[in-house]
């Protein structure tokens, strides 16, 4: 049975490749004091000890203002980790599979959606730290995966949709930015079709295997704003106590919201390579808010 060592387990998007991967092999997931992604000693001693075909790192430095004034330990998570796992997924010839982010580009030098040939340009210090560890991974290893994503929620950790929520029941007005663009991607989409990668990796093996850098979001685009009217017009419908009223829901300019780390304006990320590649649908971004919200009224 092949092993999947999977980092960061207590994240949203780790705690739904636990789900999600379980029927292709044995998953070890693990947390920060199993496998310290700062420390790389620790990350070396961890894959020897479980020696795994298969990592999976979706743990990341993701504190994105924060970084701006905490660099060595953004990029030592997000830098230096990704490619000591490439290194040794490299000595025991297993697929490492990394995500990285929108925020490696610009996000204001071009008005369509980035496609992998797009040249990087990151403004923040969390983009650079990212960008850093996709270059450790080719640098070290061949046989692995670099997802792309953004706006990343779920039902489960904190995330955008969860923080919408709590102010939609606490506040008379919300104010929400408007001008930058992206995708809002579900963790449990990124982990099912991260399951779907793996699973052709080990049918596969290393013959043909489209190894490579794609870009992994939501189909459809909307602002923050709309993703939060999109939310509360939902929460709405579903009868919860809310004390926003919609038209109490205001769009403003980046401008109004200032913050230490720069937004990239446009987080649009072009899919079609992942999807002709491998022969997927992406579903429309509101299918995956509408699922997360079903659960978190279950709860």
């Amino acid at each position: 049975m092949p092993v999947i060592l999977v980092t960061g387990k207590g994240g949203q998007v780790g705690f739904e490749l636990q789900r999600s991967l379980a029927v292709l092999g044995r998953v070890v997931a693990l947390d920060r004091t199993e496998c310290d992604l700062s420390q790389p000693e620790s990350i070396r001693a961890a894959v020897q000890r479980i020696r795994p075909d298969v990592i999976v790192n979706p743990a990341a430095y993701t504190a994105v203002d924060k970084a701006e004034s905490d660099q060595l330990a953004a990029l030592a998570v997000n830098g230096t980790a990704p490619g000591i796992l490439a290194q040794e997924a490299a000595q025991l010839g297993s697929l490492l599979v990394h995500y990285s982010t929108d925020y490696v580009f610009a996000g204001d030098d071009q008005p369509e959606a980035y496609n992998e040939a797009a040249k990087p340009a990151p403004r923040s210090v969390y983009g650079q730290t990212k960008l850093v560890g996709e270059q450790s991974i080719l640098a070290a290893h061949e046989r692995h995966l670099i997802l792309r994503t953004s706006w990343v929620y779920g039902a489960y950790g904190a995330n955008f949709l969860k923080t919408v929520l709590r102010l939609l029941e606490e506040r008379d007005e919300l104010k929400i930015v408007a001008d930058q663009i992206g995708a809002p991607t579900a963790a449990s989409l990124i982990a099912d079709v991260t399951a779907q990668l793996v699973a052709r990796y080990l049918r596969a093996g290393d013959t043909d295997y489209p190894y490579g850098t794609y870009h992994l979001s939501a189909s459809g685009e909307t602002s923050w704003y709309g993703y939060a009217y999109y939310v509360a017009q939902q929460a709405h419908l579903a009868g919860l106590p809310l004390k926003t009223a919609l038209e109490r829901i205001l769009p403003i300019p980046t401008s109004a919201y200032p913050l230490p780390a720069p937004r990239p304006a446009n987080s649009r990320l072009d899919t079609h390579k992942l999807r002709a590649t491998f022969g997927l649908s992406l579903p429309e971004w509101q299918a995956g808010i509408d699922q997360a919200l079903a659960l978190l009224l279950r709860r």
